[in-house]
């Protein structure tokens, strides 16, 4: 029986894609895809432009439970990690860190003092900036979307999809929840993966 599970196990472990996240000195989850950067803001919104991608602040801490779901089951899928890889420049900030961060407005802050003037209080979370920031404003007075959480695979894969789509710019017709709910409908119907 111990050989089953070992055939098993290696099995997976041949079969998981190379997108994996390790667990930093910080204790956070590291993946290919994350930038190593100042953290000032204004620099990573133009280098994310200069790429043709959008910034992605992701907020975690250690010991997030959620922030381990996240990286060990929705993460490493293949198409979420392909589309963040192609389409998103993540930065990743921790809630209790001590990192300095400067926010667009300009002011410098640790990690944790930037959490709580942006008032994030859960991890993972995710906040997507659009392409330009207007004088002033902080990280959260032009985040376009916020996503407060773990969720599924599809969920992430949606909200990815629809803000990298720039579909929150006319919500008119259709807002996140009904996106949501019609490609779920559409899956369900086997319109798409």
């Amino acid at each position: 029986m111990k050989i089953l599970h070992w055939a098993a196990a290696v099995l997976l472990a041949l079969l998981m894609p190379g997108f994996a996240a390790e667990m930093g000195d910080d204790g956070l989850h590291k993946t290919g895809w994350m930038r190593d950067t100042f953290k000032d803001l204004t620099e990573d919104l133009g280098e994310a432009n200069a790429e043709g991608k959008r910034l992605l602040i992701m907020v975690e801490q250690r010991g997030c439970i959620y922030c381990t779901k996240m990286h060990e089951e929705v993460f490493p899928r293949e198409d979420v990690a392909r589309f963040i890889e192609n389409n998103y420049f993540v930065v990743q900030m921790n809630l209790h860190g001590s990192t300095e961060v400067t926010d667009f407005d300009g002011e410098t802050l640790e990690e944790r003092e930037m959490a709580r003037k942006w008032g994030l209080l859960f991890t993972p979370t995710l906040v997507f900036l659009p392409q330009e920031v207007e004088d002033g404003q902080t990280a959260m007075d032009a985040a376009v979307s916020v996503m407060p959480g773990a969720f599924g695979a599809g969920t992430t894969l949606d909200m990815l999809t629809w803000v990298a789509e720039e579909r929150y710019l006319d919500q008119s017709e259709e807002d996140f929840q009904r996106y949501h709910a019609r490609r779920i409908q559409e899956r369900d119907n086997g319109s798409f993966d």
